[in-house]
């Protein structure tokens, strides 16, 4: 089978012919039908954050049709369309019976420790498949399955209320979920921070206030469009010191940042005019839950997540368009999520 593979960080990904695997007894394999394109996949080629073994496929964002299921697999059988929770787990230690798989000793997540989607084949164990509705197409199935899905997570850990106010930095495939799913789960206003006017225009349609953050210090002003309070929750998106440095800055008393995008840099912080004297909060988000997958596929057949104006493009299973949405991701740019479109 092709599949489009990391053999050395800070080099462009390659394409090999590769076997198809072959199910253990308690696994699933799919015939992939689409694979998102995540900035995460950009920090992996890059190094930013390590990837391995290599040479190692590249994808986590996947959706396809169950090909072959092993004897001990029941949940879902051949012909299935599914998507693919990202974490391999052992579903038996304490952190995954408590529903925090993501810390399972033995876990792996697809296209980082363990073969991904930029390929036509994938074997998951049956516990990550879960099954796609047909009114949800491939594409934004595949989607779903990590910029959303963290995007809910992140503001579940930060346990965001109805009526609070929510301030949205970075408006990628992530931030066009997290101001959806925000206005789903009750915030009263939801500020959207970006650079690309094109994607404030997008977040305004979703019911965003945009603020452009190429024009004044978003800080300033979102603390004027609330009275001088700030907000309750700052989700930062995008791995800057700087955008996290203003997601805590922009919260009021007993405020809560959740901090979901990646870097090597410090963050440095004011800790009693910024942490200690509000009460405010940093939370760290790492991946999202098994667990919280149902709760995303209801709240998009409910049509509270759209992502029709997210999923803007797909490019085939070529190394070369591959390379290219990562270089795009790599300076901030492209569309807010583009999808390896594997079967037509």
């Amino acid at each position: 089978m092709k599949a489009v593979r990391l053999v050395t960080p800070g080099r462009p990904l390659e394409l090999h012919e590769i076997p198809v695997p072959d199910p253990g007894s308690g696994d699933v394999r799919v015939r992939i039908h689409a694979a998102g394109i995540c900035h995460s996949d950009a920090h992996y080629r890059a190094g930013v954050s390590p990837a391995g073994p290599l040479p190692l496929t590249l994808g986590h964002e996947v959706a396809g049709v169950v090909e072959r299921c092993g004897p001990q697999v029941s949940r879902v059988r051949a012909g299935d369309r599914v998507c693919l929770h990202y974490l391999a787990t052992c579903g038996a230690c304490p952190w995954c019976a408590g529903g925090h798989e993501q810390f399972c000793a033995t876990g792996q997540m697809i296209g980082k420790h363990r073969a991904g989607g930029f390929a036509e084949y994938i074997v998951l164990p049956a516990a990550s498949v879960f099954p796609l509705p047909a009114e949800i197409s491939f594409a934004h199935g595949a989607v779903l399955m990590c910029s959303s899905a963290t995007a809910l997570h992140a503001l579940r850990k930060a346990r965001l209320q109805p009526g609070e106010s929510v301030a949205v930095f970075g408006l990628g495939g992530l931030g066009a979920s997290a101001v959806q799913l925000a206005r789903a789960l009750g915030a009263a206003a939801v500020y959207a921070v970006d650079l690309n006017p094109a994607k404030l225009a997008l977040a305004e349609k979703f019911g965003a206030i945009p603020v452009n953050a190429r024009t004044a210090d978003p800080v300033t002003i979102i603390r004027a469009l609330t009275g001088g309070r700030g907000v309750d929750v700052a989700l930062e998106l995008i791995g800057l010191p700087l955008t996290m440095q203003q997601a805590v800055r922009v919260l009021g008393p007993l405020g809560r940042a959740a901090l979901a995008g990646l870097t090597r840099q410090a963050l440095a912080i004011q800790p009693y005019t910024e942490l200690l004297g509000p009460e405010a909060e940093i939370i760290g988000v790492s991946d999202h839950l098994a667990r919280e997958i149902p709760e995303l596929l209801g709240l998009t057949l409910e049509g509270k997540l759209d992502l029709g104006p997210i999923v803007t493009r797909t490019v085939p299973l070529d190394a070369g368009a591959i390379n290219g949405v990562l270089d795009e991701l790599e300076k901030f740019g492209g569309a807010p999520r583009t999808v390896v479109a594997i079967v037509p």
